[in-house]
């Protein structure tokens, strides 16, 4: 009995034949499958394309004869002796699954299977991009920016955001929030993009801390693709010029009212003032050498002249 199912197997080979055996496509794509047949006997027969796992109870998508509705995206050329031509496109991953071609024949259909493999688009490089112009430097001013993270190509994609210290993962979205809180340090960022199939790695987003502070911090952005700025002229006038420098003796015993356990805001507070009475003192200083120079000047007038004779 075996002997005979593999006779009768090898018989249909005969008659109908095609050029793939297994399919793998991706998601949103679309396959061509070729088969020969014996057009002397069956040109005439009505040929379909049907899916199901057994051969006998397979749902027929769409046949030669146009008697089913294509809502399938399959079409089925009969093209007498130059083949058989199925077509299907659009894919999802639902159509994937076991099919067969088929043709009528009494008592028993001449088929052959066919197993479709349906994958998702294997993600490109990632590129990055701001949400808002950088030409404005907003973060200049501490402001804060929004950088995004995506693919032109791929499908199911999934985006995480990682810093090169360690490769350490941040957090796993599309987006990333830049602000005066989490830019304390220079850093560089890169998005990882994949999907089940595939993975890409983005250039880098480097960040250089100018100005660390809670508020009104200052820094700099700097991606492929993007203007190249600075915050030179804010530096100018954040940065405090003094005119003396008064020697800080730090105790051991203060603890946390030394200025090493200032905050950030505090010690700026602190040298804007030491600044500010530096200033005060020059000043000071500069006034009583005038008036001592005016003074000089009015004694040499009124001093009593001698005459020699």
């Amino acid at each position: 009995m075996r002997t005979l199912c593999l006779i009768m197997l090898f018989h249909a080979s005969l008659q109908l034949e095609c050029n793939k055996r297994d399919i793998t496509a991706h998601i949103g794509g679309e396959f061509i499958l070729i088969c020969k047949y014996d057009a002397t006997r069956f040109l005439f027969s009505r040929k379909y394309w049907c899916r199901g796992d057994s051969r006998r109870t397979c749902e027929i998508l769409v046949d030669s004869e146009r008697k089913t509705e294509n809502t399938h995206r399959a079409h089925i050329i009969d093209a007498g002796k130059r083949g058989l031509i199925v077509k299907v496109t659009d894919l999802q991953l639902d159509n994937a699954g076991l099919y067969w071609v088929g043709i009528d024949k009494m008592y028993s259909d001449i088929m052959t299977s066919v197993n479709v493999v349906i994958t998702e688009v294997p993600v490109s490089e990632p590129s990055l991009q701001p949400l808002g112009s950088l030409v404005d430097r907003q973060t200049c001013w501490g402001q804060p920016v929004t950088v995004r993270c995506g693919c032109a190509k791929g499908t199911g994609v999934r985006y995480a955001w990682y810093t090169h210290y360690k490769d350490f993962l941040l957090h796993r979205s599309s987006d990333l929030y830049l602000h005066c809180g989490t830019v304390e340090t220079d850093n560089d960022y890169y998005c990882i993009a994949s999907n089940d199939i595939s993975s890409q790695r983005s250039g880098t987003l480097s960040v250089h801390v100018l100005l660390p502070a809670d508020n009104s911090c200052i820094y700099v952005i700097h991606m492929q693709g993007q203007p190249i700025y600075d915050c030179d002229d804010r530096m100018s006038t954040s940065t405090v010029m003094t005119t003396c420098q008064a020697p800080v003796k730090i105790r051991s015993d203060t603890g946390n009212r030394s200025l090493l356990g200032m905050d950030r805001s505090a010690f700026v507070v602190y040298i804007a003032a030491l600044g500010f009475f530096c200033f005060l003192i020059d000043i000071s200083v500069r006034s009583a050498q005038t008036c001592q120079e005016e003074e000089e000047s009015s004694c040499e007038a009124n001093a009593p002249v001698s005459i020699l004779t």
